[in-house]
This record gives structure tokens, sequence and C-alpha cells, in this order.
């Protein structure tokens, strides 16, 4: 007698199994395996690729380098920058609330960029929230210089600088939040 699920003719061991072809009757059990080609997007138990390749295309990578190299010379210019700002006041010979401003600042703007010098040229992605703080701090100078009455000559380096810093910074994490999306992106294949 065969089993009424049809399951003999499927597994090939009952009477009359090899001379019907199978039904669609119900699931065919059927080993599944791993495939190799998934790709989770994070490179992280992906396996070996054939060849040893890295499944990013030439020119993805090649952009990603030359972002690296933009953003790390980006970096260090707002750190000197910052650094500018802190010694500016020594320069100008100015006293007061605008130069402690000017120290505070510039010191914030020398050590954040600074670290996020640091961090690409480690080959650790930019920090969006540093960049992003940075920028927010250039806008601070721009609005102190006239905020805090500063005159001459430090005025305008205030301002100038504040206006390169903003400009500048706000560049870093406008490349450093594309990256993060290029690099999280599931439909790169990335």
């Amino acid at each position: 007698m065969s089993d009424p699920n049809g399951d003999d003719r499927r597994r090939g061991d009952g009477p009359g199994a090899g001379d019907e072809p199978p039904t669609d009757n119900g699931p065919i059990n059927r080993p599944e395996s791993a495939s190799a080609d998934i790709d989770s997007g994070t490179g992280v138990g992906d396996g070996e690729r054939p060849g040893g390749r890295d499944p990013r295309d030439e020119s993805t990578q090649v952009a990603s380098e030359e972002r690296r190299r933009k953003t790390s010379v980006v970096s260090l210019l707002v750190a000197v920058l910052g650094a500018w700002v802190a010694l500016s006041v020594l320069v100008f010979q100015s006293g007061g609330a605008p130069a402690s401003n000017d120290v505070l600042v510039g010191l914030a703007v020398a050590l954040a960029a600074g670290y996020n010098y640091y961090r690409v040229t480690n080959d650790i992605p930019l920090s969006p929230a540093i960049a992003s703080l940075v920028a927010l701090l250039g806008i601070w100078l721009i609005v102190s210089a006239a905020l805090l009455g500063m005159t001459g000559g430090l005025f305008w380096s205030t301002l100038v600088t504040g206006l390169l810093i903003a400009g500048l910074a706000g560049y870093n994490a406008y490349e450093a939040r594309e990256a993060r999306t290029v690099a999280t992106d599931s439909g790169t294949g990335i």
C-alpha cells in the first residue's frame, strides 16, 4: 500500500517509484545550501571572493581614495585655521572677551579638526558629528566677530577665518555623510 501523501514517489523508495514522475502534491524536501554570492553589505562573514578580489569595482575604489585624500587635506587645513584663530589674539594684541573667545573657539576647532585628520589618516571614517560641530564653531566665529565688538585686524581675521572654517568643515561634514550613506546603502552591493 502506498503513502496517501505521495512521499514514496518523491523519495524514490516505494512501489512504483520509478514508474511515475513526481507530482506537485506538496512540498518536496530538498537539501538547502548556502549561497556563496550573498553579500551582507558589511563585509563581515561574506567569505572569500573568487580570485580574492574586492567586490567593489575599481572606479568606486579610486573615488573613495580621492575622497579620503581630499577630506584629510581639508581637515588639516581647518585644524591650522583653528590654531591661527587661537594665536591671532597675540598677533593683533587683543584682550578681554574677544581674545578669550578666539582662544577657546580656536583651540576647540584645532583639536576637533585634528581629531578628524587623525581618523582619516588612520583609515577610520571621518566623523560627521565632529565635522558638523566644527562647522557650527566656524559660524559662531562669524557671529562673534560682530557680537563681541571686535575691531580692526582681529575683526577681519576672525570673520574671514570663521567663513573659511564654516565652509571647509561643512564640506567635510557633507563628505562624511555621503561616505557613510554609500557604505551602508544595501542597494549598491558594497
